[in-house]
Formats: structure tokens, sequence, C-alpha cells
């Protein structure tokens, strides 16, 4: 049986309301839930972006499902301090908590006021860093002068067991490499057939593990309050460029510009049908993951919410 979890929005959502709607979720019937490391939203309007690690704190210690958290180690957080937080919540929810390690994005890690390397230099960067994370969560003392620089650190309150690291992969050279190091792959939706050559990319580099898809959706009562959603939180979708060297949240609104009705489709599934949304998420599925997070990017959690325990997930569950 495929497993359905709920993505928990921190660019859209205050902390303490995203707490609450993560219980809900829940209650609602979700598998899980999910959650992405930002330091700044995607855009003016989205307007939050709380802590993620305090926050999977209290979501963990209010709910009984598995919560997991998209991250970047090396820029923004030096690797020991990431092998401590995972080691943390690990140890006090064992077998609960799992992060997805990626290269990192601009908008959230340029305020060191260090140089945004370019995507092979990032990649160097996150490979070293989950050596140390991983050594870390061993037990072992590390030290090491190269790509990351760490002396002589220890993680003292350690987990029975290290938590899952996934990659976080959008392109297929991206999964391919990190097949090698990854406890699984974590991508979000695109055009079939670029999930599937994400999925192959992963799957001949000798990839294991679960495939977890994150995919946006904007489910409203009518097709065109849909679409007033999506222009308003998700139209930096329709960016065509790289988002991962944009710096500010006002930059993404000028690139993004006044995007088409079609390009706002293409970086949501937007509908007023619940059972035609839900067919339209199994047919991503059916490609080849195991886990979906689904993606409410409307402001309102409680609405969708609602919406998705009375029709999306029975729907959902009936199509997978």
């Amino acid at each position: 049986m495929v497993f359905v979890g709920y993505h928990a929005s921190h660019e859209q959502v205050p902390p303490s309301s995203l707490l609450k709607a993560v219980i809900r979720a829940e209650h609602a019937g979700f598998d899980g839930a999910m959650c992405s490391d930002h330091l700044a939203p995607w855009g003016v309007a989205q307007g939050e972006s709380g802590y993620a690690w305090s926050w999977l704190g209290a979501a963990l210690a209010s709910t009984s499902f598995s919560l997991g958290v998209v991250t970047a180690p090396g820029q923004r957080y030096h690797p020991v301090i990431s092998a401590q937080a995972l080691a943390t919540l690990e140890e006090m929810f064992p077998g609960r908590f799992w992060a997805a390690l990626g290269s990192g994005e601009a908008v959230n890690e340029h305020v060191t006021g260090h140089d945004w390397p370019t995507k092979e230099r990032r990649n160097a960067r996150l490979e070293a860093s989950v050596e140390v994370i991983r050594d870390l969560l061993s037990g072992r003392e590390v030290s090491r002068a190269d790509e990351i620089t760490v002396h002589r650190a220890r993680v003292w309150s350690l987990p029975d067991t290290p938590p899952p690291l996934l990659g976080a992969a959008v392109t297929p050279e991206t999964a391919g490499w990190l097949a090698g190091w990854a406890d699984g792959l974590a991508t979000v939706a695109q055009p079939p057939d670029k999930l599937v050559a994400v999925l192959e990319a992963f799957a001949d580099a000798g990839g294991t593990g679960p495939r977890v898809l994150q995919v946006h959706v904007s489910l409203e009562d009518t097709e065109e309050e849909a679409l007033r959603v999506t222009r308003e939180q998700w139209r930096h979708s329709a960016i065509t460029e790289s988002l991962w060297d944009i710096e500010q949240p006002e930059q993404f609104d000028a690139l993004a510009g006044e995007p088409t009705d079609a390009q706002l489709r293409s970086g949501a599934l937007v509908s007023s049908d619940a059972d035609e949304l839900a067919e339209r998420i199994a047919a991503l599925v059916g490609l080849g993951f195991d886990r979906v997070y689904v993606h409410g990017i409307g402001r309102d959690q409680g609405a969708f919410l609602d919406r998705a325990e009375r029709d999306l997930l029975p729907a959902l569950r009936e199509a997978l």
C-alpha cells in the first residue's frame, strides 16, 4: 500500500497554526508528514518561514506518525550541528523521523555572507557533510579539512539507530549522483517524463530505499478559486530558470511576473474536483513511488484538511 503523507508548509503558515494543522492531518487520515527547512519563503505573499527544527520537536511530541524534513547541511548549518539535531530527534522519537539532504538554495543560505557555490561544488560539500553526519551518528570522533572543516567533533546523545538520510533531487543527474550515499530518493512533482528520468537515473546508479514524491495541489470549491490561490501562493513555480540561485522572495516575485493560467497549472495540480485530482496524483505515484506527500498550497490549511478527509483521501486511497 502506498504511503500518503501531508506536507506542512512553513513558508505559508505560522508555526503555531502549522502545528495544529499537522495534528489535524493525522486525525484526517494521513500516514505521516514532512516539511522543508527554509529561512525565507518563496514569495512575499506567502509571508512566513518558521524554524523547522523547533517545530519538528513539537510536532513529533504532538502526533504519533512519522515526520521528515528536507534540509541542506554545509553552509547555513555546519554538518556537526545537523548531526546533533538529527540525533536528538531520533533519540527522542525512535523510528518516526527521517531527513532528505540536499545541496541547498540561495534564498536560505546566502545569509552567511559566503559565496554561493556552483552546483558541482555544492554537491561536493553535501557529500562531505553526509560523511561527517554518518560518522558522528555512528559515535565516532570526527576531524577533517577539505570541503568541510571539522575539529574533533563528537555527538554524545545518540539514538539506538540513526535516522534514514534520503537524498533530495530534481534532476536525473543529481538523482544518479546521490544514489551512492542516500537511503532513498525524495523529489517533487514534474511532468511524467521528467519524473521517470529521475527514477531511472537513481535506479541505474544502484539507488535503493523509498522513493518519495511531494505533490503541490490547489483544491478549491471552483476552478477559478483554485487558480487564484495558485497565482497568489505558488506563482514562483512558473519561473523557467534555476530556482536554486535566487536570493530574495522579492526576486522570485519579479521573475515570476504575471504567469498565464497554463503556466500556473504546470507548477501545481489545480482542480475543484477531488476525484479528478486523486487520479492525477495516483498517475504520478504509479511511475514508481512508494510514498507521496500532498501539499495544499492555500494558506487555509483547515479548509484543505477538511476537504482532504472528506473527499481527497478516500478517492486517493481508491485510485492508488
